[in-house]
């Protein structure tokens, strides 16, 4: 696949992209970063943006593709493995047995956020034999909104993930540089691009609290067009004063 962009790229993909970086201070010359592909949209979206970057930027730093296989039947990688070929880097692929554990183990209900947990433990165990000292996770701006939503409707608590986050029990840097980008303009450049998209062979897909907030995200956006940005804007900006403080 050839790594290419026009100027369209640059105001709609990359800069949100650089802007999300620089901000958050997430990119340092000679850092060794793991990308978690699952073979999704998003995760083989960031990795093709990070191959860009490589090119444009005026540092140097490297990229480490990692792939856990969770063990369900009928998934097959090697498309994601071709891609990430084509783009001029090697797959490194871990096995696990995180879909027993979660599924027949431990026979979740809802069995999501374990699931989640265990594979971001798994990612960083991985790159950190890797000798890497950042993981990249490719989540978006719907993410930001529908964890912001997952926590308000399900958990009773206001909260959402980190752009960029330091672990000090794995000594490992978690960076999210997708966060000002909307899920569509991904699935533009999925098409535009060809970039393979894996089947998700999980049981759960399609049927999780997730999917429920993506729907009601999708609603907020049909009669208030600039829904994202007024939330994005919302978390950028709290005032603890705006709260109630019940005191010690």
């Amino acid at each position: 696949m050839e790594i290419r962009h026009t100027k369209t790229d640059n105001k709609r993909l990359l800069t949100p992209v650089k802007k999300a970086m620089q901000q958050y201070r997430m990119l340092q010359p000679g850092d060794r970063i793991a990308v978690g592909l699952s073979g999704g949209k998003d995760s083989s979206t960031l990795f093709y943006i990070l191959r860009l970057l490589q090119k444009q930027l005026p540092f140097e730093f490297e990229l480490v593709p990692i792939c856990l296989t969770l063990g369900f039947e009928g998934m097959d990688i090697s498309p994601l493995e071709e891609y990430v070929e084509s783009l001029g880097s090697r797959l490194y692929v871990k096995p696990t047995h995180i879909g027993k554990i979660v599924f027949d183990v431990r026979n979740e209900k809802n069995p999501c956020s374990l699931c989640a947990n265990l594979r971001r433990g798994a990612l960083y165990k991985t790159a950190k034999a890797l000798g890497c000292n950042k993981a990249a996770l490719g989540h978006h701006l719907d993410d930001v909104i529908e964890t912001l939503l997952m926590n308000l409707v399900f958990n009773g608590k206001l909260g959402v993930f980190q752009p960029k986050s330091y672990l000090d029990r794995r000594d490992i840097t978690v960076i999210r540089p997708m966060i000002y980008l909307e899920e569509r303009t991904i699935e533009g450049i999925v098409r535009s691009r060809g970039i393979p998209v894996v089947k998700n062979a999980c049981p759960a897909n399609r049927k999780t609290k997730r999917e429920e907030m993506k729907s009601l995200v999708a609603e907020l956006s049909r009669r208030y067009p600039d829904i994202r940005y007024r939330v994005l804007h919302a978390i950028q900006n709290v005032n603890p004063e705006d709260f109630w403080n019940k005191g010690p």
